[in-house]
């Protein structure tokens, strides 16, 4: 089952806590647009490819599937809190060998880097039709707006069957809503690269991280809508290059000061009054090992092996 042999890539959920060994080999994400267009396809076929792989957990839905369903379901726990940074890393990189493992995917996850379409994120080449993600939801395409969004009738996505909303089961249509005009340049102005520039000037850790979450984090899903502003927004597959994007940052954040790697401080949970600290799991929910904190701090050490 490719669960199974998924699994094994990564650490023991109780192995050492110790520093994480180095890796042999670091693989080097890119961002979308330098992507050659073979590259793009072949990054996309694969994540059509898992959505026709059965599910890792069991469940009646697609490889795919499981990762808007864990999180929806575990991941909620981690938002407003220190783990959020962390745990989308983690997230994200099960994703990428999910890809890999089951699906003969041979590069690395790509980013959106949105400082470079800050000025209107809908006007992205990401959204390309033929080279990219699909474009906005038509209307005229749905029979309701779903999340204030409608059916995307174009690009590798169209025919897609999303099936949960938040943890509602409601089969649909993948869908988005692009915001317009004075609502669209007010979200923007998280994205504006002075602001992402002040932010990692921000010293320590629990400023960075709420500040990236409550500003460019939530800036995209609000402008995109649709499905992408649910807990289940991983079932719009521009989540994962959003995510990796926020990792970047967290990256360049670290990389400004190598002291910054250890720094990990704020509340353990989303709701929790303790105190966060490396030894705290990061919660998978059976999609891949529970492992510390610790083993994804640094990305260029044993598990992850990446760099931007």
């Amino acid at each position: 089952m490719i669960g199974a042999s998924l699994r094994w890539k990564y650490p023991k959920p109780n192995g050492s806590l110790s520093k994480s060994s180095k890796c042999d080999l670091i693989a080097m994400r890119r961002e979308w647009r330098t992507l050659s267009m073979a590259q793009k396809h072949q990054y996309l076929e694969a994540v059509k490819c898992l959505k026709r792989w059965p599910s890792s957990l069991g469940l009646n839905q697609s490889y795919y599937d499981d990762f808007p369903w864990i999180h929806s379901r575990i991941g909620e726990y981690v938002h407003d809190a220190a783990p959020f940074l962390a745990w989308h890393r983690y997230f994200v990189h099960v994703y990428e060998i999910a890809l890999m493992d089951a699906c003969a995917y041979d590069g690395t996850i790509p980013y959106w880097n949105w400082e470079l379409d800050w000025e209107d994120v809908t006007a992205s080449p990401i959204w390309d039709a033929e080279h990219g993600f699909g474009s906005n939801g038509q209307p005229n395409k749905s029979k309701e707006d779903i999340v204030k969004g409608y059916c995307v009738s174009d690009g590798p996505f169209k025919e897609w069957e999303i099936l949960y909303l938040d943890e509602e089961y409601y089969p649909h249509c993948l869908s988005r809503g692009f915001l317009t005009g004075e609502e669209l340049e007010a979200q923007s102005e998280s994205l504006v690269p002075e602001r992402i520039e002040e932010l990692l000037d921000v010293p320590n850790y629990n400023s960075f991280n709420l500040g990236l979450e409550n500003g460019p984090h939530l800036a995209i899903p609000r402008s995109i809508r649709g499905d992408f502003s649910l807990l289940t927004a991983p079932s719009d597959p521009v989540f994962f290059l959003h995510h990796t994007q926020l990792d970047r940052l967290w990256w360049r954040w670290q990389s400004r000061e190598r002291t910054r790697i250890a720094q990990y401080e704020g509340l353990a949970a989303h709701h929790s009054h303790e105190s966060a600290s490396i030894t705290d799991l990061l919660k998978m929910g059976g999609l891949a090992p529970d492992i510390p904190v610790l083993r994804v701090l640094d990305t260029e050490s044993e598990p992850l092996c990446y760099r931007y």
